[in-house]
């Protein structure tokens, strides 16, 4: 029987999410696979718990018991001690710090998989540096859920890029909470302040909905994919349109932006007066790997197209490249949700489960 230990960070609402899947595949990882994965770390920002021997169902309440602040020596001072075969870190959290610490984890014994973005928009310098330690120590970084969640993505450019397909441009709906916001402004007769809240209620934006209006999500997705195409890109190249005025950007308080979101709704009004007949309005992002440029704005879509045809949360990707030259590959689907993420995480583990030994 094979064995893999997790280390999670993350034990949020993904996080969460992963472990209850994977205890709930258990019995059929042994008898399929005859594999038993083990979380022998579970850390969130302040405070850690660990068991060699895998924690169960009821880790919540160790978490709550036993939980005891660390600094993160701590942890690479236990994965040393302890010298685990088949470690996998797994990066749940939307933290800026956590990625700057990727390649200690890798020297110290540990493959990674991320859901957090950060690792792969930093600055080039750093992305390069991560891949280059990946190397040195045959180590694997998988990330599919970088990119439109448990959707094959990320898979699907390697591969064309790897069999050597020349891809020219690819273009789509790259976030579900957008994708959510646009498709029911443009076809429901509603203020677009009540589709946001809601989209809210819902749990598709982030507490600060200006995250996803700002536009620069779209953007760290769209230069993951120009990366992945070996275009040497920084975030600080992609052209963003912001969807919010300056009077309520990232300079004014939350709660100023929600007291005022209202100023939204004459804004977006204007935009869906200015649709031809039988156009909806989208918020895409555009790869143009010939000229090396990468925008992010607001379009009005024919709604019988691919584009103007998705539903709920669903992202769309269209790739073209020298085999997809008039009519692209395209992939859809749903693009946001804890349910998917988590799913699209543990797919990545048994994608590196795979190339062990």
């Amino acid at each position: 029987m094979k064995i893999i230990n997790l280390a999670l960070f993350g034990p949020g609402k993904v996080g969460s999410k992963l472990i209850q899947q994977i205890i709930a595949a258990k019995d059929q990882l042994l008898r399929n696979s005859d594999l038993e994965i083990r979380i022998i770390l579970i850390a969130d920002s302040s405070n850690l718990i660990t068991d060699n021997l895998g924690f169960n169902e009821h880790w919540n309440e160790r978490f709550s018991k036993e939980k005891h602040s660390y600094q993160f020596q701590d942890i690479l001072k236990y994965l040393k001690n302890n010298a685990f075969t088949n470690l996998i870190s797994i990066d749940t959290t939307a933290s800026d710090n956590l990625p700057e610490n990727y390649v200690d984890l890798i020297e110290h014994g540990s493959h990674i998989v991320a859901a957090n973005k950060v690792a792969n928009t930093l600055s080039l310098d750093f992305y390069q540096q991560l891949r280059i330690a990946l190397k040195r120590h045959h180590k694997i970084f998988q990330y599919e859920t970088n990119v439109g969640a448990g959707l094959p993505v990320v898979e699907t450019i390697k591969s064309l890029y790897d069999s050597g397909e020349q891809v020219t441009r690819i273009r789509g709906v790259f976030s579900g909470s957008l994708s959510y916001i646009f498709n029911t402004y443009s076809k429901e007769n509603v203020q677009f302040s009540e589709v946001l809240r809601k989209a809210g209620e819902f749990g598709y934006t982030e507490p600060d909905a200006r995250v996803d209006l700002s536009g620069k999500d779209v953007a760290r997705k769209l230069l993951i994919l120009a990366r992945e195409l070996q275009l040497k890109k920084e975030l600080e190249e992609v052209s963003i349109q912001s969807l919010l005025p300056t009077s309520l950007n990232g300079g004014t308080r939350l709660q100023h932006f929600q007291k005022q979101i209202s100023i939204l709704d004459d804004i977006f009004q204007k935009h869906k007066e200015e649709n031809k007949s039988g156009e909806v309005l989208r918020y895409v992002g555009e790869l143009n790997v010939e000229n090396g440029s990468l925008q992010t704005r607001l379009i009005s879509a024919n709604a019988a197209t691919p584009l103007g045809q998705i539903d709920g949360t669903d992202n769309i990707f269209e790739i073209y490249s020298e085999s997809y030259k008039e009519f692209p590959l395209v992939i859809q689907g749903a693009g946001a949700g804890i349910d998917v993420t988590a799913r699209g995480v543990f797919s990545d583990i048994l994608k590196i489960n795979k190339q062990l030994n």
